[in-house]
């Protein structure tokens, strides 16, 4: 079973949207409303973007992503997600000189269990991923971001810098992901 974690993404609701058509059993929880012990009874975790930064919404991803790590969970963070994933474990994010929105073109550099070749990502973000640690494989990206879909090496932790709930191409990722044990 999958659990998503919503951070307050107006895309939230596209995720919980995808995933009922899957016929995949899933919980959906606010950032507060789950207890990190809770997670043990779960497969895999999503995060969801944002739409404010809040310090308290900060350590508690923090926590789950340390959690996924240690007990071996596949992990998918998406846009804030990503973004909260490379700073728990190393990396840096800045705020972008022109916010990015509606669809890109993002090219696939690594193989990679989710996607291939060039795919069309939904963006809607105004600060982005600018450096991943070491411990990290950057697996694609675009013209004005680097690190658009990464993952945690020798781990199912991705994180992706654009919405894959938003777009075709997004949604077969996310159907890859979740298949993903």
């Amino acid at each position: 079973m999958i659990v998503v974690v919503d951070n307050g993404s107006v895309y939230t609701k596209s995720i919980i949207d995808f995933l009922k058509t899957t016929g995949i059993k899933f919980d959906q929880f606010g950032f507060d409303e789950i207890a990190i012990t809770d997670f043990e009874r779960y497969s895999s975790i999503i995060l969801s973007g944002r739409r404010k930064n809040i310090p308290k919404m900060n350590v508690i991803n923090a926590n789950i992503i340390k959690h996924a790590v240690k007990n071996q969970k596949p992990l998918l963070g998406i846009c804030y997600g990503a973004e909260i994933l490379a700073l728990t474990l190393g990396g840096t994010i800045k705020k972008m000189e022109d916010s990015r929105h509606g669809i890109h073109k993002v090219d696939v550099i690594k193989d990679n269990p989710l996607c291939t070749g060039q795919i069309d990502a939904f963006e809607s973000h105004s600060y982005m991923v600018s450096k991943l640690d070491s411990c990290f494989s950057k697996l694609a990206k675009s013209s004005r971001c680097e690190f658009e879909l990464f993952q945690l090496t020798n781990h199912n932790i991705f994180g992706t810098q654009f919405h894959p709930e938003m777009s075709e191409d997004g949604k077969n990722l996310l159907e890859k992901f979740i298949t993903i044990q």
